[in-house]
């Protein structure tokens, strides 16, 4: 694997494991992210372990490619939280312009994601070994 998509990897873990650590450590700072009619502890704990299994699973060569695309998927679903803060009079993240530039990663993000996902080798299956 390139230099470049090691490092990819080794950040979009990090994001994840941290994420994951921080779901249960300090919930209080993604409150504000969480929708009214979501039940938050139950939002903190589900993204808690699909944050922390994305995270693994990338860190692991044989399971890198479904992390991947684990990872993309995750920041879809993120990704209308993130456009419904910027609608908000006050954003969670702070002004208007912080959450505009924060749905620019997010797609960033997902793109790495699916770059990671796409240059990862095809799994074999059991018929192949």
């Amino acid at each position: 694997m390139k230099i470049l998509q090691i490092i990819v990897v080794f950040i979009l873990a990090f994001l994840m494991l941290s994420g994951a650590f921080y779901h249960l450590y300090a919930p209080e700072s993604y409150s504000n992210f969480i929708p009214e009619f979501f039940p938050e502890t139950l939002a903190h704990i589900l993204s808690s372990i699909a944050e922390a299994s994305i995270g693994i699973a990338l860190l692991i060569p044989k399971y890198r490619k479904r992390g991947g695309l684990g990872f993309v998927l995750l920041m879809i679903i993120f990704l209308p939280i993130h456009i419904w803060d910027l609608t908000k009079d006050i954003p969670a993240i702070g002004t208007k312009m912080a959450a505009g530039v924060r749905i620019v990663i997010q797609l960033v993000l997902i793109a790495a994601g699916w770059w990671i996902y796409k240059s990862q080798p095809k799994a074999k299956s059991r018929v192949e070994m």
